[in-house]
């Protein structure tokens, strides 16, 4: 059966679905389940055009993935046509197991199981459904396809994945820092003994694509409002549970949402998966919405907080926070508010963020020369990342609900 859908895309223009399997994945609930989670969680209070989807990250970085498949072979690349579709499966599912919020709330609903592990039992779910015709795209996902650099475009330091968010986030947050010139660096990838490279003259891309990465890491992503938004709703979801294992009824409901909550899985299996893509943003948001007017003091001010966008103040800084100051504003607060120094707590309370320009001991990214030397982008000399290339920026922060 032929297929032959175009879907308008704000960032990439127009994207073409004419591969009937691809088109059945993509109108899988699964995956359209995508369209309900917010690509950048809570983001969207600080950045209000923010408000893009999973299902909108997924279906560009597809786009990428057909582009870049397309200049690797203009070079000579061999890839069969079973090859690319496996690969444009696996790049399109690479997200689908990421839960309401995404990366926010990824330990609270399934313990000891991140995002990718969860993709990876949905992709093997979504096989065993269509008689085994994603068992190259799991290959590929997984790393155990002969063809490395067919993973390296799904997850590497120079995958899909970065380029498509970086530049949709950059996008609609309207941070221009972000942009990157996604097209100059899929024409400069190339192949070289089975891995992936860029090609000497793409190197100041290069240098603009890490650099961007590391502004919007601090100006979005870790932006001390967007921090605090996230870390109230973490709060929010330990404070209902701390309840619940107190016996409080009334904080559970029969819903599915409340069920991973209070029972969280540990090894999923298809019932699982069935409850767990069930569920999006709205879930979360509608126990909020339920609770703010609940009993519990702390529980209450919380959602209150994040709901109205009252949040709770934090403040960057690069030293550890020191103890006392964390100890003296819970007892401050905690005799404003009438409550426990324990349950003064969920209110204040410190953690950190760090942040890598270049990780060489991860994925690395190959610069192959013109004679056919290959170098690590942090062996090149650079003004402007070489000194700092790889050296971990980390801030400390505290979180505090402001007595008046």
């Amino acid at each position: 059966m032929a297929v032959r859908k175009i879907i308008n895309d704000p960032v990439h223009g127009f994207i073409t679905i004419n591969d009937p399997l691809i088109y059945q994945i993509i109108s899988h609930p699964w995956f359209q389940r995508l369209r309900r989670i917010n690509q950048m969680a809570m983001s969207y209070l600080v950045y209000p055009g923010a408000v893009h989807s999973r299902l909108h990250h997924a279906l560009g970085a597809y786009h990428l993935m057909h582009n870049a498949l397309y200049e690797l072979k203009q070079k000579g690349v061999v890839i069969s046509a079973e090859e690319e579709q496996a690969a444009k499966i696996a790049i399109l599912l690479h997200d689908v197991g990421h839960g309401p919020f995404s990366h926010a709330l990824e330990s609270l609903l399934v313990k000891n199981f991140g995002h990718e592990a969860l993709s990876l039992l949905i992709m093997q779910e979504l096989d065993k459904e269509l008689g085994g015709k994603l068992n190259m795209a799991i290959e590929i996902f997984r790393n155990t396809y002969p063809k490395r650099f067919l993973h390296q475009l799904i997850s590497g330091q120079l995958d899909v994945d970065r380029m498509d968010y970086l530049t949709r986030d950059s996008f609609f947050s309207g941070v221009i820092e972000g942009m990157i010139g996604c097209d100059r660096i899929l024409k400069m990838l190339t192949v070289h003994e089975g891995e992936l490279m860029v090609e000497e003259k793409g190197i100041y891309t290069i240098e603009e694509f890490l650099v961007s990465r590391r502004l919007m890491y601090w100006q979005v992503y870790q932006h001390k409002t967007v921090l605090s938004a996230e870390m109230t709703l973490v709060k929010i979801l330990e404070r209902a549970v701390h309840l619940h294992r107190r016996g409080d009824a009334s904080i559970a409901d029969q819903e599915p949402i409340s069920r991973l909550l209070f029972h969280p899985i540990t090894q999923p299996d298809r019932s699982h998966l069935d409850i767990f893509c069930s569920l999006d943003d709205s879930d979360v948001i509608s126990l909020i919405k339920r609770w703010k007017h609940h009993h519990d003091k702390v529980l209450s001010v919380l959602c209150n907080a994040l709901l109205d966008r009252r949040l709770l103040k934090l403040r960057l800084q690069n030293e550890p926070i020191a103890l006392e100051e964390v100890l003296e504003k819970r007892a401050v607060l905690a005799q404003y508010a009438g409550i426990t120094q324990e349950d003064a707590a969920y209110l204040v309370f410190t953690g950190g963020a760090e942040n890598s320009l270049y990780n060489p001991h991860n994925e690395r990214i190959h610069i192959l020369f013109k004679g056919g030397k290959v170098r690590d982008i942090s062996q090149v000399d650079s003004p402007l990342i070489h000194q700092n290339l790889s050296v971990p920026v980390k801030k400390f922060y505290i979180c505090f609900h402001q007595v008046p």
